[in-house]
């Protein structure tokens, strides 16, 4: 546990747990989460012998709650000063929704020899918010009901959203796992209003089309096709498409938050990716 200082003056919270000489596997959480939503990921990782880092995004968690900063690039920025400071080489840089954006645009723009590969799960890129160009986007009309639902009662907000569409609660036969709920509305309430509003824009109107073109190391894209937060035909297989060494693996059924909900299929074929 320890924490950075950016140039802006934002304090980074991050976790370093594992062997310092071992592969560096970097978490990257999801909105409005922090990095105890890698936890299972990284004690599997941890398991295996591999070094595990994962931060809070500024205004998320134990970062500093920011003015400024919630846009993709100093995202990126923030991750560069961590990996910079904890001098990781041949990382594997794993991200979940908003972190997956977050991945994208770091490995793009990464020192060489910083990243080995990325894994991009459930992931907000290449667009979510439809337009002219991305027709089969999500409206803009549905971010601005997450605005207006954050800033009435975000309590509230950070509990429907874990019981319904987010863990797949509010599908047929599926149980609610309570703890699961509570340890959702218990890390976004450790955030900022501020931060968590304005990342809604970063991650729903973010264009990593770029990005993505421009990554030049293996990148797993997973997917679940019952993803109701980053649905599947708008994101998993276009970013596939556009990766110079993108490889798709389709999670039939599995909801936005599979990596919770389904570890046990999850951290295996990670492993299996990181070290093939």
């Amino acid at each position: 546990m320890g924490t950075v200082t950016t140039s802006d003056g934002t304090t980074i919270f991050y976790k370093d747990w594992g062997p310092r000489d071992g592969q560096p596997i970097v978490f990257h959480h999801g909105w409005p989460l922090t990095a105890d939503d890698w936890d299972n990921q990284m004690l599997f990782f941890l398991s295996h012998g591999y070094r595990v880092v994962a931060h809070d995004r500024r205004g998320h968690g134990r970062s500093s709650q920011s003015a400024t900063g919630h846009e993709m690039d100093t995202y990126a920025a923030d991750v560069a000063a961590v990996t910079d400071a904890l001098d990781l080489q041949g990382a594997v840089h794993i991200g979940h929704s908003t972190g997956g954006g977050e991945v994208a645009r770091y490995v793009a723009r990464a020192k060489p020899g910083r990243v080995a590969k990325a894994v991009l799960a459930g992931a907000v890129p290449p667009v979510m918010v439809k337009s002219d160009s991305n027709p089969g986007g999500t409206p803009i009309e549905v971010f601005d009901e997450f605005r207006a639902a954050l800033a009435a009662n975000r309590s509230q907000f950070y509990i429907d959203v874990p019981s319904g569409p987010f863990y797949g609660f509010n599908r047929d036969g599926v149980e609610v796992n309570q703890g699961m709920v509570y340890n959702w509305w218990r890390q976004g309430m450790m955030g900022a209003a501020n931060a968590h509003y304005e990342c809604i824009k970063a991650f729903s109107e973010t264009d990593f089309t770029e990005d993505l073109k421009k990554i030049d190391v293996p990148v797993l894209v997973a997917h679940g096709t019952d993803d109701q937060v980053v649905p599947y035909a708008d994101a998993g297989p276009l970013s596939a498409e556009l990766l110079p060494h993108g490889t798709l693996k389709s999670y039939e059924g599995y909801p936005h938050g599979m990596l919770t909900t389904h570890p046990e299929v999850l951290n295996p074929d990670l492993l299996e990716f990181v070290k093939s």
